[in-house]
């Protein structure tokens, strides 16, 4: 058994060796600049628009009806960002590429933001009405903007595989590592433990235990950036150095030429994409659910989650991890490397803090990529026997997860992350003009003074839309009310 898993190992290993370095490192940075410079950089431009909307008192659709308000919408979208890979990974992406690998995830994040804006206003143009509301994301505006059914199913079933099976055994296997860390309980029976809750979750139908993950969860982000500003504070005379570490690391002639150079851009990448999900395809599965006036509105409010997720909190556990000295002479990666940097700076008793906010983070998002899959297999087809089978599976993963070397999840996760994100970037770039159109809409009726309000005829020669009426419809509509 360990002959096969360390040859499986491997040969994932290979396969993400190629699809990294010949395609995706490129393809992201080439994709966020032509993004970037298409939305005259969104992100820059607009970023205090970004606050304007989250200040909107309610999100109200064209119909004129209330749903979540802006700020409860930031804060789903932030809560389901937050997790493993703002804790685990960056420890990870730091012990294999050392600290010039903060500065690429920071650039993957400035660029990945205009990628984001794209993705998550086509979401809102092609969604659909469900019974809860509304449903999209990229297997929809495949399917009806660029008529590739194909391939909607293809992304469907990949992003269904890679959230729901593989990064659930990112998860598990995070947790199960902090607990055994802390408090040295067997890994195999931690995730015993989180199979039986997630599945009395997702085939019970009790929701309690997330409802409570869902609060809980920014009270432990806010928790956890306090605790950063106060180590930076008590090493505040250190921190010119550190920024000055990065930086050197990042673009230094020494690393370059020993070839650690290529690891930090590698590794900083792949954790950057992990932790914001930037043009990966996930966020405009959530993006597609808000009721809003305009697509763009969405657009913005997921691109400042970007900057919350990567900026703010990556950037919080990278501090903590370059400041202790951890991440040199010892073997420790993931999310023992974090612990074992917050006990450097406070004491023992930051290890149990670390494995609570992981268990937090980590199981609500566990629920929160289980449900990304259900969405996409009710885009293929609705049928029970699947639902079922798919659910086995992922109480299968979780358990999988918590036992294995964190070396295979990670493999895994980068292998499925990035198919997926290249599918999607195709489909984005194809349609990145519907998207460019909708924020020059959205811009002329701010210049105006309006709140901007999207029609489907806004954007000449749109087709296949089902949510968004015409304007004429609009105005009947209201003659009559």
């Amino acid at each position: 058994m360990e002959t096969f898993v360390n040859e499986f190992q491997e040969y994932v290993g290979l396969v993400n060796d190629f699809v990294w370095t010949y395609i995706l490192i490129a393809g992201l940075i080439l994709l966020g600049l032509y993004f970037s410079f298409k939305t005259k950089f969104v992100q820059l431009r607009y970023f205090k628009e970004m606050f304007r909307i989250l200040g909107d008192k309610s999100m109200v659709s064209a119909e004129g009806k209330r749903g979540i308000s802006s700020f409860q919408a930031f804060s789903i979208s932030a809560a389901s960002r937050i997790g493993t890979g703002n804790m685990a990974g960056v420890a990870t992406a730091i012990a294999g590429g050392g600290p010039g690998a903060v500065f690429w995830m920071w650039l993957i994040a400035f660029l990945g933001a205009a990628s984001s804006f794209v993705e998550s206003t086509l979401a809102q143009i092609y969604k659909v009405k469900d019974k809860d509301g509304f449903r999209g994301g990229p297997a929809y505006y495949m399917e009806k903007g660029l008529n590739k059914r194909w391939m909607g199913i293809l992304f469907a079933v990949i992003i269904t595989f890679c959230f729901g099976l593989v990064f659930n055994s990112v998860q598990s296997n995070t947790i199960s590592l902090a607990f055994n860390q802390s408090f040295g309980i067997s890994r195999l029976w931690i995730g015993i433990v989180l199979a039986v809750f997630t599945a009395v979750i997702i085939f019970g139908g009790v929701k309690r235990i997330a409802h409570v993950s869902q609060v809980l969860v920014p009270v432990m982000a806010v928790l956890y950036l306090i605790l950063a500003i106060v180590i930076l504070m008590m090493n505040v005379t250190e921190i010119p150095a550190m920024f000055g570490l990065i930086i050197e690391s990042a673009f230094g002639f020494r690393e370059a030429a020993g070839g650690a150079m290529g690891a930090a851009v590698m590794m900083g990448i792949k954790r950057g994409l992990f932790s914001n999900e930037a043009g990966m395809g996930s966020a405009p599965n959530a993006a597609a659910t808000a009721a809003v006036t305009h697509p763009a509105k969405q657009g913005l409010i997921q691109t400042l989650g970007v900057f919350v997720d990567t900026i703010l909190i990556c950037s919080a556990t990278a501090f903590i991890i370059l400041l202790s000295g951890d991440y040199t002479g010892t073997n420790l990666t993931g999310i023992e490397l974090t612990q074992s940097a917050l006990a450097t700076h406070i004491g023992s008793w930051a290890s149990y803090f670390v494995a609570i906010a992981i268990l937090l983070f980590a199981f609500s998002s566990v629920i929160g990529n289980y449900y990304y899959g259900e969405t996409n297999i009710e885009f293929i087809k609705e049928s029970k026997t699947a639902l079922f089978v798919y659910r086995l599976a992922v109480i299968g993963m979780v358990i999988f997860g918590a036992a294995v070397d964190l070396e295979v999840v990670w493999g895994l996760a980068d292998l499925f992350m990035g198919i997926m994100a290249i599918i999607n970037l195709i489909a984005i770039t194809m349609l990145g003009k519907i998207a460019f159109a909708a924020l020059k809409d959205y811009k002329t009726q701010r210049r105006e003074g309006k709140d901007p309000v999207f029609y489907s005829d806004s954007i000449p020669g749109l087709k296949n839309i089902e949510y968004w009426e015409t304007k004429e419809q609009a105005l009947k509509k209201k003659k009559l009310n």
